[in-house]
């Protein structure tokens, strides 16, 4: 009996185990209108081949005003991919067309709306320094954040 139990416990931590370490690959993150995100890291394994942010604006403005993305590029090239995506435009989210330095972006969102950026990691190698941001006009100066692949 006490063998049966064992064996029991172990396939439900195994489970729970499985479950919580595919999971890790998918995270979500809240910004708001005063150009604030939930966090200032976000952390997920170099195991994870494809990774999903789920980005949620809390706030009312419209994206016109007060829109917000997510954009993953390394560290040292926040500023530069920030600044010339500003004259993308808001139908490019901001990102220039074509922006090799950049590893994934998501569409810029309004109050209220959610978006889902899903990204393979192939191109990022563990331990880069790597930045989430948001890429409209301004934005990235401050709205800005960690991106651990490790």
């Amino acid at each position: 009996m006490k063998l049966r139990y064992l064996i029991s416990i172990t396939t439900l931590l195994t489970a729970a185990f499985s479950a919580q370490a595919s999971a890790s690959c998918d995270v979500t993150i809240e910004s708001n209108d005063m150009m604030q995100y939930s966090t200032d890291l976000i952390s997920v394994p170099a195991s994870c081949e494809e990774v999903s942010i789920t980005l949620k604006h809390t706030g009312s403005l419209p994206a016109t005003s007060m829109g917000h993305n997510i954009v993953i590029a390394d560290t040292a090239n926040v500023q530069a991919v920030g600044t010339e995506g500003m004259t993308a435009g808001i139908d490019n989210s901001y990102i220039k067309p074509g922006d090799d330095r950049v590893y994934a972006y998501s569409k810029v969102i309004g109050g209220g709306e959610e978006t889902t950026l899903t990204f393979d990691t192939a191109a990022l190698k563990a331990g880069g320094d790597y930045t989430f941001f948001c890429s409209f006009p301004g934005h990235w100066a401050i709205m800005k954040g960690k991106f651990e692949f490790k």
